[in-house]
This record gives C-alpha cells, structure tokens and sequence, in this order.
C-alpha cells in the first residue's frame, strides 16, 4: 500500500479547524509538529500548547483519493478560513515494524547497567541488565534526561539494601534499574494510569515485581526512604522540595531531572535549605541535579 501525505503549514488558532477539515476528507490519521524550531519545552499545568509555527499532516491511503481535487475539498471544509502553504508527498509501504526495531540498540549507562530490547539477545550474561521495549509511557534510556539519572543509579556505590521512590516513573526504567542494581524497594509513582501499567508490566518482565510497588501521588504513604529520584519538570520539582526532603533519611539522596540548564540555579535554591547540593550534570540541554539530605 502507498500512503499520500498533505502537509500544511499553519497558526495555532487554526491548526484545530484545519484537523478537522482533514478527516472530513477522509485523512486516516492527523497529526501537528513544530514547524519553526520554537520546542515546547514546559507547558503550563492544565494546558495544551501548540507551536507558533505548526506543521499539520493528513495521511490518506493513495488509491482511495484525488490528489489534485484534495486541495479543493479541503477549501470548502475551511471556508471561509483561506487554505494554508501546503504540499504533498508519497510514502511507500514497508515493514516500519522491522525498519524501527533495527534502530534499536542496546545501551550501556555508567559501564555496568545495560537497557536491552526484548528482541536483542544479551551478550553477556554477567551483566546488570533490564530488558525494555519503546511504548507508551515515556522513559527507554535514550532522552538525556533519562540517561543522566540511570548513569547516577549506576555509578552510586551505596545503592545496595536501599528503598527510594522513583517519582515520574513513566516506564518504570528508573525503578527497575534501582533494584537491578541493588536497591531493595522502590515505590514507583506517577499520575498517568497509563505508566503505572507500564511500570507493572516491565517490571513483570524483568522479574523485579516483588520490589516494585506502583502508586498515584496521592496514594504514596507516609513513609521513610533512603532516597528519591524524580525525572519530572522544573516547576514540580521546586513545589515538591519540602515534601521530597521529609520523606529522605538524613544522609540519604535526592536526584532530579527533567531540568533545562536555565532552570538549574532556582531549583538548586529550592532543594538548598534540606540538602547539600552538588554542580549540575549537564547533557545536551539538560541537566541533571543530585544532593544529600542534611541532618535534622
């Protein structure tokens, strides 16, 4: 099968006229991306931005329609709206399954800790690995956000015997890699039932369900861990600093993520009072910041 994409280049204010217009004409799917380098990076709570710029494309199935009459029924549906910039392009067919999971390689975070895809066979056996397939919720090891907390997880000598929670499990690749690596418990905490499932089932998968307990936010008891490690966004984070610094043992630690580089310095100032905090780690545009509890 060959797939015709119509791509137009449009306004936020019109990018839910022009979607649509598009499925009125029979698109199979719509979708919208940044067409202006403009990233969204922090959206604010409750809201959906959209780029300045936004690229929106209908996928139609080739056979089914009239590439030179789609512009015209597209007019119509928008009128009196005027139709945007717009191009097409052809997309074979092909096994995107095969194609996408060829791309997919294992990787080794801190020299000992190794993400592998279900499909690759592990090549060494001694290894502390965990096995993770790309999904739905967010989290397989390659957004530098990620990386930087598995890296932390890997190279912290005391992690053996420790319980943590992972706040903003997403995959639950955080979790599992603690235990993996030594911890004894974590509470996985995330507010999307989606990565809660996910969580259950990877850590299903890589044998580590007993030590995993996955909760929403308000469901986490009131506990005592050893440590927190939470790959969320800024904001949160600096709300969350109190609450993170009464459920950490003294001597015990905080990691956190999810941290653009200009946003460091004032979620360094909210974890401060609780904790001695260490230089960020920078990758890419992100960074990631740890610390120790101070004592009470």
């Amino acid at each position: 099968m060959t797939w015709l994409q119509m791509t137009l280049h449009s306004h936020p204010d019109q990018v839910e006229s022009i979607s649509d217009a598009l499925t009125e004409i029979g698109a199979l799917s719509v979708t919208c991306a940044d067409d202006g380098d403009d990233p969204v990076y922090e959206p604010a709570l409750n809201t959906t931005p959209l780029w300045r710029e936004t690229r929106v494309t209908g996928l139609f199935v080739q056979d089914d329609v009239d590439q030179d009459e789609l512009p015209t029924q597209l007019a119509a549906q928008l009128a009196p709206l005027p139709l945007p910039r717009y191009e097409f392009s052809v997309l074979e067919d092909q096994e995107w399954t095969r194609v996408w999971m060829a791309d997919f390689k294992p990787m080794c975070f801190g020299e000992r800790l190794w993400i592998y895809p279900s499909w690759q066979e592990v090549t060494d056996s001694e290894t502390i690995y965990l096995l993770l397939d790309p999904g739905l919720a967010f989290g397989t090891g390659t957004h530098p956000t990620t990386a930087l907390c598995l890296t932390w997880l890997a190279t912290w000598p005391e992690l053996a015997g420790k319980t943590l929670i992972d706040y903003g499990s997403g995959s639950g690749i955080l979790a599992i890699g603690a235990v993996k690596l030594g911890a004894a418990k974590v509470w996985a905490v995330d507010n999307d039932p989606q990565a809660l499932l996910a969580t259950r089932d990877n850590a299903e998968k890589n044998q580590v369900s007993d030590a995993i307990e996955t909760v929403f936010p308000e469901q986490l008891p009131a506990l005592q861990v050893d440590g927190i490690v939470a790959n969320i966004l800024a904001t949160p984070l600096i709300a969350l600093a109190a609450s993170f610094a009464s459920k950490i043992n003294a001597g015990g630690f905080i990691v956190l993520s999810g941290i653009l580089i200009d946003q460091a310095d004032a979620v360094i100032s909210a974890y401060s009072p609780y904790f001695t905090m260490h230089p960020p780690i920078v990758q890419g545009d992100w960074v990631r910041i740890d610390g120790i509890r101070k004592l009470a």
